[in-house]
């Protein structure tokens, strides 16, 4: 169990503003992206009519992994997720390990959202496409998310809240109409039968980054107002939210879309189908709003990340300065816009969704570990337990090892650099303390 050890300090301090339900926001906006606008089709030409089946399958293994989560982040109210959970139980190298994996994972995912609403807005504007006007869009659109987040946790998690809600909007319409057309017409389009074990293992594989994201929201728990129960509530809310909206879709589009592994907008070809050109602009609107709620979360989120780092002596002092004014890590915030932006640019979608998906596998195997681990240092501290002794956990480690052996890692080999360098930085730092701050939290 976590306790705030005693101030001695003047520093700025960060400031706990982050309630339940803006904690629930976080959490779905963390996981709601890109993926759900375009790897319908790409899951339907692998898995074919079954592919629903897929998605729900998906859901329920990574609700393995989250209820990992959920017990660990129910004993820690320091900002920094998983890193500091892996760093506690496994020691400073490993915890130096996920915390690089979990940089490479956010930027690569920022960046593929970034390129997507690009595409989404060529629904509307041709150009958008077009080197100085992506210029343009990718500058401005880093920038306003950057200054929202700098400004103060409580102007980014408003920009969270609202995202978050009108993100869902569409997408519960899209569901409804569905779901509705489907009850009124069944199903009006025929699918393959999909592949054997390889290939959907693959659409798991896909699905994972889909479903992934949760975990970045853990990372500005030094901000929640009560971080131990808010993560267990916002981790399950959020799911079984995401699930039934991942999985209604994914049947609308192979149920109503004619050849849907081969569509590139399957939602909005699905919707074009169900309400006409209407029902497409809706669903491109959505995608903007999506990829923009998606983008601002991960603004509030990922610079907690190196702030805690910094904070803990493995990353440069200057990532856990805290602004005097806006109590925000400003200058982690800066580094994280520069970086995404740079990704977004000069990497394409399906690059940075391959990055991203394979990075955090490392890290879910990781937090996985830490649980057996934790239950044994302090078997009090925990205010959710999984139930079934270790078998979760290790069932967590064995789906995401079985995941690992459908990726190419020929085409992967900067999650060595990644990891060559995580090393390279545990060498520099391993006999450093962490920064002394008012509000450092001590285990007992």
């Amino acid at each position: 169990m976590t306790t705030a050890a005693p101030s001695n300090s003047q520093a700025p301090q960060l400031v706990r503003a982050i309630g339940r339900w803006s904690m629930v926001a976080l959490t779905v906006n963390s996981i709601l992206g890109s993926g759900i606008f375009l790897l319908p089709s790409v899951v339907a030409g692998l898995a074919g009519r079954m592919s629903p089946a897929a998605v729900l399958l998906a859901g329920i293994a990574m609700a393995v992994i989250i209820g990992c989560y959920a017990e660990v982040a129910s004993q820690f109210t320091e900002t920094g997720g998983h890193y500091i959970y892996v760093r506690h139980a496994l020691g400073r190298f490993a915890g130096l390990q996920v915390g690089w994996m979990n940089l490479l994972s956010r930027l690569t995912a920022c960046a593929a959202s970034a390129n997507l609403l690009v595409i989404s807005l060529a629904q509307f504007w041709p150009q958008a496409g077009a080197p100085w006007p992506r210029f343009a869009v990718m500058s401005l659109l880093v920038g306003t998310l950057g200054v929202a987040n700098y400004r103060g946790v409580a102007s980014g998690m408003r920009l969270s809240n609202v995202s978050a809600v009108a993100k869902l909007v569409p997408l519960v319409v899209v569901c409804a109409v569905g779901l509705t057309y489907l009850a009124v017409h069944g199903a009006t389009a025929v699918q393959a039968a999909g592949g054997g074990v390889d290939a959907w293992l693959k659409a798991m594989l896909l699905l994972f980054f889909a479903y992934g994201g949760y975990e970045v929201a853990l990372n500005p728990m030094g901000e929640a107002k009560d971080p131990r129960r808010d993560a267990v509530f916002a981790l399950f809310v959020a799911l079984v939210v995401v699930t039934f909206i991942y999985t209604a879709l994914q049947l609308i589009v192979v149920a109503a879309l004619p050849d849907a592994a081969h569509s590139e907008r399957p939602l909005a070809d699905v919707a074009r189908v169900m309400m006409g050109p209407a029902g497409a602009a809706l669903v491109s609107v959505g995608a903007l709003i999506s990829v923009y709620g998606y983008l601002s979360a991960n603004f509030l989120t990922v610079p907690r990340g190196t702030y805690a780092l910094a904070e803990r002596g493995d990353f440069p002092a200057a990532f856990a300065a805290i602004h005097p004014r806006f109590r925000t890590p400003h200058l982690s915030i800066v580094a994280i816009a520069i970086a995404v932006w740079a990704f977004a640019l000069f990497g394409s979608f399906a690059w940075n969704v391959t990055l991203s998906a394979v990075a955090r596998l490392f890290y879910y195997v990781a937090v996985c570990a830490t649980v057996p681990v934790l239950r044994r240092r302090q078997p009090q501290a925990a205010l959710f337990r999984l139930p079934g002794g270790p078998a979760l956990p290790v069932l967590g480690i064995a789906i995401c090892l079985a995941l690992l052996t459908r990726v190419d890692f020929s085409k992967s080999l900067i999650l060595l650099a990644v990891s060559a360098t995580a090393t390279v930085n545990w060498l520099l730092v391993r006999g450093r303390g962490t920064i002394a701050r008012g509000g450092a939290h001590e285990y007992s």
